[in-house]
């Protein structure tokens, strides 16, 4: 996928957007909004908003990125294959982009070569590092697809129930409530256990928010909830495989991963079966699937890929805030952070230094979030712990982009297993720490509704 370069300068404002400014160079609240990413920021609206890299790139570096853009999107295929090898045996997809579309979100779907929806699986119980205690003959995660020669593990059956939601001024909104089971499953599970959907999120801004410090996101928490807004958040530790040290959670759904390299390179053993130098074990490792199944004892994904693809992840740029000046957008800002929506999805904050990217280097960016863990109630409960992280709880997601979904991918989808359709759907379906929030937010009238709704649909 060829990549337009974003320059931004006097020279490119004059000509041709009124925006089109680094954020230093204005010093202003007006045009600091608008840019989310701090200098990692792009002026893109299309459909390709989330696929371009951050400015400043050396012509090297920007080969680099196009190198992991390229493997991004390749599919991988079964061996013995001589390029691109290593599919499988079990297996979710063939590609990275076939989840993440236009590095965008998921389609909530299993089973298909366009799906986007996950299932991890554990039992009762934790591992010898603290995480999930993986299920005999079906490991972490369930593969829904497998190669010649194999079978898949199971077959995932998604029913939805409608759940009205009616609010005081008559208005009603209609939830759908799902429900997720095993079928055709190639063997049967002895003893309880549970199952944990995870919608394949947007890839924008995660350099810069794996360079946030970890002293950053300790000082968002309040443990006794001293402010008493009923917000209290806690960070997630958990086991790197790749360091083997127990580290800060900042990537997943439950910050169940610390960092960029090691979530890429498990999405690609766990996702697709291939191997590499950070996750060299097969995921189906042991396990019936690999009985008269070629298996390779050296890394299926070469060294360098996996390098290229990760400076890829890193150097997705983030693409501005639009409609700032906006009276709605601005009324409906002050709504988000007066029903404290801002006490979760937390507006700014500063990246930290790094002098191998300077480019992602002390920025200050606008996320709305916290990544921290948030128990949401029993509704978007999955009863599933995952290291510190309880059955309830999950991070919080960023915003930063949210309002592009449905150009970038087609169709949106909102929570962690898409069941929301809208983002009023999503708000809805807040509680636990959230309940205040969502209670005033029912309490709106219909045009402080849509004020709220568009201001995140600037975002």
């Amino acid at each position: 996928m060829k990549k337009i370069y974003i320059v931004f300068g006097i020279a490119v404002f004059v000509l041709a957007f009124s925006m089109c400014h680094k954020a230093a160079d204005f010093p202003d609240s007006g045009y600091d909004e608008r840019m989310s990413g701090g200098e990692a920021t792009v002026l893109d609206e299309s459909s390709k908003a989330f696929t371009i890299a951050i400015n400043g790139l050396s012509a090297r570096d920007a080969r680099v990125h196009d190198i992991g853009d390229q493997t991004f999107d390749q599919a991988f295929v079964a061996p013995p294959s001589p390029i691109f090898t290593g599919l499988g045996p079990v297996y979710n997809n063939i590609s990275c982009v076939n989840c993440h579309r236009n590095d965008g979100e998921g389609i909530p779907t299993a089973g298909f070569s366009n799906s986007g929806l996950l299932f991890r699986i554990s039992q009762p119980g934790t591992d010898a590092h603290g995480g999930p205690l993986a299920v005999p003959e079906y490991g972490g995660q369930i593969q829904d697809q497998a190669v010649l020669g194999a079978k898949p593990e199971a077959n995932i059956n998604i029913a939805y129930t409608d759940m009205p939601v009616t609010y005081p001024d008559g208005t009603v909104v209609t939830l759908r409530k799902p429900n997720y089971t095993l079928q055709n499953m190639y063997l049967p599970i002895t003893g309880s256990y549970m199952l944990s959907p995870r919608l394949a999120p947007p890839m924008v801004g995660l350099g810069l928010l794996e360079n946030v410090p970890e002293q950053t996101i300790l000082s968002f928490v309040d443990a006794g909830d001293t402010n008493g807004d009923g917000i209290t958040g806690k960070a997630n530790y958990v086991y790197d495989v790749y360091t083997k040290k127990q580290e800060i959670g900042k990537f997943g759904l439950k910050a169940n991963t610390p960092t960029l390299l090691t979530q890429i390179a498990t999405a690609y053993q766990q996702d697709m079966g291939v191997t590499s130098y950070v996750q060299p074990v097969e995921s189906a490792y042991g396990q019936q699937q690999m009985h008269g199944v070629a298996g390779d004892a050296h890394p299926e994904l070469a060294d360098s890929l996996l390098n290229y693809v990760l400076y890829y992840v890193k150097t997705l740029a983030v693409p501005a805030r639009r409609d700032v000046t906006d009276a709605d957008v601005k009324t409906g800002q002050l709504i988000f952070n007066q029903i404290n929506c801002s006490g979760c999805h937390r507006p700014t904050m500063r990246t930290g230094v790094d002098v191998t990217m300077p480019e992602i280097s002390n920025q200050r960016i606008q996320p709305f979030t916290d990544l921290l863990l948030h128990d949401m109630g029993e509704g978007l409960a999955d009863n599933r712990p995952d290291f510190l992280a309880t059955g309830t709880e999950w991070r919080t997601q960023p915003l930063w982009g949210i309002g592009l979904l449905q150009k970038t991918t087609g169709t949106a989808y909102y929570l962690h297993d898409g069941r929301a359709r809208t983002l009023e759907e999503a708000i809805l379906w807040h509680d636990g720490e959230a309940k205040k929030s969502k209670q005033q937010f029912l309490q709106l009238s219909s045009g402080e509704r849509a004020k709220l709704l568009k201001f995140l649909g600037s975002l």
